[in-house]
């Protein structure tokens, strides 16, 4: 399988055994469910649809919380019904992790871009806004993609080449080095890099 959902449960340290301390993020990867298989027959390109977390009044039309597509080259291998663990990674030494960063809601130049700011002293007013953003009459106009205030966050963010710590098979947790975007109890998309 080439990924599978989570929850991001938080960050800790795991010991090597030569006692150097790695920083991890933990995982909670319940067993996802194959709702659906595509191929190439049919849609054009093969893969699996994953259901995660079961709702607690499931309807007919929708059983899941979340539905996410992975791609697959035999989807001959999955029926309908089937569960895909964290033991699908197990050949995984790195991971793409994809996730919501927290949002920051609307920021200044200095938290958004850390801007350094103007100077405090000599009677400033002008401490923490951006600066100059253009010239005069020529070009007469703010160019395109000046970085200026605005909403911070909330953006889907992909880290590649996550190495995997630790896989925990009894309790469903994956340890992986480094931080990783969201919250604690965000929803995570973990593939093979």
């Amino acid at each position: 399988m080439s990924g599978l959902l989570a929850r991001k449960v938080g960050m800790t340290r795991v010991f090597q055994d030569g006692g150097a301390a790695v920083p991890v993020t933990v995982l909670s990867c319940p067993p996802s469910t194959v709702t659906h298989i595509k191929t190439l027959e049919k849609d054009g390109y093969n893969a699996v649809v994953l259901g995660f977390e079961d709702l607690k009044k499931p309807r007919k039309t929708k059983k899941f919380r979340f539905l996410r597509e992975f791609r697959v080259e035999n989807p001959s291998d999955y029926t309908i019904g089937d569960k895909i663990t964290v033991d699908s990674l197990k050949e995984a030494s790195d991971v793409k992790i994809t996730g919501t960063s927290k949002g920051r809601g609307f920021t200044g130049t200095m938290v958004r871009y850390n801007f350094s700011g103007g100077k405090r002293t000599h009677g400033s007013h002008h401490q923490r806004e951006p600066g100059s953003v253009g010239a005069c009459a020529k070009p007469g106009r703010i160019h395109k993609g000046k970085r200026m205030a605005g909403r911070d966050g909330n953006a889907t963010v992909t880290l590649a080449h996550r190495p995997v710590v630790t896989i925990n098979s009894d309790q469903n947790l994956l340890l992986i080095k480094g931080p990783i975007p969201g919250p604690n109890g965000g929803l995570v998309i973990v593939r093979t890099s």
